[in-house]
């Protein structure tokens, strides 16, 4: 267990000003659970991550050493609003299992399987909906449920969203459709503490690497065209952490950033080195034009212009960890840097 973690999320309170580009509410610090204290103000984050960027962890400047040599009580002062009792982690809530089972149907009413099927061959989508319980709400005319379910198959929570059934892009108009279930529920002192998308799936197919991505939408697409990994989604940018990276402890990973956010998730990756082996794919960052890094394109963005039939790969090879490149059959191998070795070859014609 981590001694020092972000401070839950409490209102507004709980969030300061960042010490480099002095945007308010924008801070979260570090506290120490075995004291309820405040680490100096500077161990933080700063939620604006592509345009501030700032983050110092406590686990990788020496802060931790210098607490132990000085007898587990580092030197340097921090400035409390008041002394806090110890902090007792409560076990997380879970969605109750006749929610999640109601929401897989009414899949007609569902814009967002109307767009993979607009996409896909409709037996590819039936697979969808099994490997990733993709749910139906009524939240939203049209919306989606994306599960967060543990490898312990508890369900953490769930994403409510509202897709363009034709373009496959998230309704933000007249406002961003996305909502979470336990919120719709009203469910009272609910402790969410969630976990990967798709992370269920790492207990039915220990043998694959992980692939994590940033959206569900994204993760639900790749798996169709690169079935050899298990695909994650973190739910966000920010939401990549060593601590939500424990359940891949000792798992081969690669991580697909969006554009934009390579240099924030190989931070992460190298403080997860002691983890698993954490490699992060740069693919993106060196085939994208000046536009499609305006526009923050992820690895979806480039999969959904070509037919499935190009990115299809051996699940035999990938079973075996055996990465090679093309072979006779035409079906795309996996190189070391984690994608398909014709991409190397065909790469110009992303652009």
């Amino acid at each position: 267990m981590y001694q020092y973690k972000f401070e839950q999320y409490n209102g507004p309170k709980s969030r300061y000003t960042c010490p480099q580009c002095n945007k308010a509410r924008k801070y979260t610090r570090y506290i120490d659970i075995l004291t309820g204290e405040y680490l100096p103000f500077e161990y933080g984050k700063c939620e604006r991550l592509n345009n501030c960027g700032y983050w110092l962890n406590p686990y990788t400047d020496g802060f931790t050493r210098k607490a132990v040599v000085e007898g587990g009580k580092a030197s340097r002062s921090a400035k409390l609003r008041k002394p806090r009792a110890i902090i007792k982690e409560k076990q997380c809530s879970q969605i109750p299992d006749d929610v999640f089972i109601k929401s897989q149907q009414y899949y007609e009413r569902n814009y967002f399987l109307k767009y993979l099927q607009r996409i896909f061959e409709t037996e590819a989508v039936l697979k969808l909906l099994q490997t990733y319980f993709i749910g139906t709400s009524a939240h939203w005319p049209g919306a989606t449920v994306f599960w967060q379910v543990d490898k312990q198959g508890k369900i953490r929570t769930g994403k409510i969203m509202l897709y363009d059934p034709i373009t496959g892009g998230r309704v933000k108009k007249p406002f961003d459709h996305i909502t979470w279930v336990h919120k719709v529920l009203k469910l009272d002192d609910y402790v969410l503490e969630q976990c990967f998308f798709g992370e269920h799936l790492l207990s039915l197919h220990p043998e694959k690497p992980v692939a994590v991505v940033e959206s569900e939408k994204t993760a639900i697409i790749a798996s169709i065209y690169l079935p050899q990994f298990n695909w994650l989604a973190s739910g966000s940018q920010k939401n990549l952490s060593v601590e939500r990276c424990m359940p891949l402890k000792g798992r081969r990973v690669f991580l697909f950033p969006d554009l934009g956010a390579y240099q924030d998730w190989s931070r992460v990756a190298e403080n997860c080195s002691e983890i698993g082996d954490f490699k992060v794919v740069d693919l993106l960052e060196r085939i994208a034009t000046d536009h499609d890094k305006q526009k923050g394109l992820d690895i979806a963005d480039y999969l959904v212009r070509f037919s499935v039939q190009q990115f299809q790969v051996n699940e035999n090879a990938a079973e075996s960890d055996t990465y090679c490149q093309e072979d006779s059959t035409g079906k795309a191998a996996i190189v070391n840097n984690g994608y398909p070795a014709s991409w190397d070859i065909n790469y110009e014609d992303y652009v």
